[in-house]
């Protein structure tokens, strides 16, 4: 698959930020972004990562644009939580190859819970990652 993959949620600061990361280290090309970012990577998500070696403490939240969507040969949307700012029905107009992972918003949760999202996180890319060899 020619392209890149772009991971996108509501506020770029946890799941689609993972997604990304974890995509990059499997040798994918990737990025992420949000319908509403946040001002900063969440803290509990930065230390969840640095635990498998990845370090997003310099990572920065990025505003999902068209651009991005067009530049993407896939996207994929990590579930919503908020439904007014959802990228998913926006996305789906867009005639763009469109996988929804369905997966609970890491804000607000403790590292036990991140982690597990994390690593839900890091077997999807994994399987990606073959999918797009």
């Amino acid at each position: 698959m020619k392209g890149s993959v772009l991971f996108v949620c509501v506020e770029n600061a946890g799941r689609s930020q993972m997604a990304e990361a974890f995509a990059n280290r499997h040798g994918v090309k990737a990025s992420s972004a949000g319908t509403v970012p946040s001002s900063k990577v969440n803290p509990v998500v930065v230390e969840a990562m640095k635990e498998k070696g990845i370090d997003l403490s310099s990572n920065s939240p990025k505003m999902l644009t068209i651009d991005m969507i067009n530049q993407a040969s896939l996207v994929v949307t990590m579930g919503c939580s908020v439904e007014k700012v959802c990228p998913r029905p926006m996305l789906a107009k867009m005639q763009k190859k469109l996988l929804d992972w369905d997966l609970p918003d890491t804000k607000g949760k403790p590292i036990a819970d991140v982690r597990m999202v994390r690593d839900e996180i890091e077997k999807r890319v994994m399987e990606l990652s073959k999918s797009l060899q």
